[in-house]
C-alpha cells in the first residue's frame, strides 16, 4: 500500500506497546516480487513481532514508523549552514539536529511555513511570494510537484536558518500505513507487506519514499517499530460460508493474500473469488505462487487476472468485472455474497464501482436509481466494502 498517514488506536491493556510507543519490530524478509523487466519495484516485507503482545485482524492494517535517508539529512544540514550537533526540540525533548531530522520531523515535503519563511528572506524568489497567494493554490501545487525542502534550500543558498527555528517549520514525521498482507493465525509472531518502493528523478534529484525506501533500503540492521490500525469496516464476514468476491490491484491485493489465508486456517467453507491486475504477467504478477496454491487447495475458486501492458489495448480489472457480470450477480444476489475493493481510490475503486453499479443494473433489470439503491443497500449491509486510498 502507498504511505498513509496511520490514525491513533488506542493499545490493548495487555501490551505496554503505544501508537506513541511502537513495538521495535525486526525485518526478517526483504523481497523483491517484480521481476527485472518490470516498472515497479515492488517488494515483499516480512516483520517479527515476537513477544508484542498485541494482535490484528485481517483487514486490518499497520502503522510502520520510518527514519528519514541519513544522506538527505546530510544534505539538508549543510545547506542551512549547520554542523548537526546543534540541540534542537524534538518528541518533548532535545536532541541533536541529526538524531532530530532523521527521526521526528518530516524533511520532504516543504511546509507552506517553510516556504513563507524562505519567500520572505530570498529576495531573488519573487515567484515563491507570488505564488504564496491563496487565490493562486492550485498554481503553487503544480509548481511544488516533484519539489522537495531540499530543493528550495539548494536554490536559494543565501537563506540560512537557525537550526531550532528550522526545525520549528517543519512538520512532524508520521507513521505510514499498510494493508497487512497476512494472517496471524498462518504467521503468528509476523506480519507481511507488500510495498511498491517509490524511487524517481525530479529536477535533478533522486526522489525516494519515506517509508518504502526505509523499508527496502534501511531496516535491515535497526528496529522497524510497528503499531497496528484497526479497519473494522473491512473485515471478512461473520458467517465462514459467506461467498467473498475480492478486487485488488497492484498492492491492493495485500488483504486479499491475508483473507485466503485465514479462510484456509479456519476451514471456512465459502467460496472465494479473486480479480488480480498488474502491467505485465510475465514480471508483476504478486504472490503468483500463493495464488496458485490456493487454487490447488480448492479454496480459491477463482482467480481473474487483468494484465494491462500485455496486449495493445490496456485491460483492467473492471473489464474484467464486467465480462463475468452474470456470475458475479448470481453470487451477491442469489448467493448473499460481500464485495471487497482494495488500493487506488483516484481511478481503480471508482472505475469499480462504475462496473459494479452497470452489472446491478443489466443483470438486475433496474433502473438507473434502482442500481444505485441497491448497491447504497450492499453498502449500509456490510456487504460492499472498501479499502482504498
Amino acid at each position: 500500500m502507498p504511505e498513509v498517514i496511520a490514525p491513533a488506536k488506542p493499545p490493548p491493556s495487555a501490551s505496554p506497546y503505544t501508537r506513541a510507543n511502537p513495538f521495535p519490530g525486526r525485518l526478517v524478509v526483504n523481497r523483491r516480487l517484480s521481476g527485472p523487466d518490470s516498472e515497479k519495484e515492488t517488494c515483499h516485507f516480512e516483520v517479527d513481532l515476537t513477544g508484542w503482545g498485541l494482535s490484528f485482524e485481517v483487514g486490518d492494517s499497520m502503522a510502520v514508523y520510518p527514519t528519514n535517508d541519513p544522506a538527505l539529512v546530510e544534505q539538508i544540514i549543510h545547506a542551512i549552514g549547520a554542523k548537526g550537533d546543534e540541540l534542537v526540540p524534538a518528541a518533548r525533548t532535545q536532541k541533536s539536529l541529526t538524531d532530530a531530522l532523521l527521526r521526528d520531523y518530516s524533511i520532504t515535503q516543504p511546509t507552506p511555513k517553510l516556504l513563507k519563511a524562505i519567500a520572505k528572506r530570498a529576495s531573488a524568489a519573487p515567484l515563491l511570494q507570488e505564488l504564496l497567494d491563496p487565490e493562486r493554490k492550485q498554481d503553487l501545487d503544480t509548481y511544488l510537484w516533484g519539489m522537495e525542502v531540499i530543493d528550495f534550500l539548494s536554490e536559494h543558498p543565501s537563506v540560512k536558518f537557525a537550526p531550532e527555528e528550522f526545525v520549528g517549520l517543519l512538520t512532524k514525521l508520521q507513521p505510514r500505513l499498510y494493508s497487512v498482507a497476512s494472517s496471524l493465525h498462518a504467521y503468528p509472531d509476523q506480519v507481511h507487506f507488500i510495498v511498491d518502493v517509490i524511487r524517481y528523478e525530479s529536477h535533478g534529484r533522486l526522489r525516494k519514499g519515506v517509508c518504502s525506501s526505509f523499508l527496502a533500503d534501511r531496516a535491515d540492521n535497526v528496529p522497524v517499530p510497528v503499531y497496528p490500525s484497526s479497519a473494522k469496516h473491512f473485515h471478512l464476514p461473520e458467517d465462514p460460508d459467506t461467498p467473498i468476491i475480492m478486487v485488488g490491484p497492484g498492492t491492493g491485493v495485500a488483504p486479499f493474500r491475508a483473507f485466503l489465508q485465514e479462510r484456509t486456517a479456519l476451514g471456512a467453507k465459502g467460496k472465494n473469488w479473486l480479480f488480480y491486475g498488474a502491467q505485465r504477467e510475465g514480471c508483476d504478477f504478486a504472490y503468483r505462487e500463493d495464488f496458485d496454491q490456493f487454487k490447488r487447495n480448492g479454496l480459491l475458486t477463482r482467480l481473474d487476472c487483468a494484465w494491462s501492458r500485455d496486449q495493445a489495448h490496456k485491460i483492467y480489472v473492471q473489464h474484467r468485472l464486467l465480462e463475468n457480470a452474470a456470475e458475479i450477480w448470481k453470487w451477491i444476489d442469489a448467493e448473499g455474497g460481500q464485495f471487497f475493493v482494495c488500493g487506488d481510490a483516484r481511478r481503480m475503486a471508482k472505475d469499480v464501482d462504475a462496473a459494479l453499479r452497470r452489472i446491478v443494473l443489466e443483470q438486475g433489470g433496474k433502473t438507473v436509481e434502482e442500481a444505485s439503491e441497491y448497491v447504497e443497500k450492499l453498502k449500509s449491509e456490510k456487504r460492499y466494502k472498501r479499502d482504498v486510498y
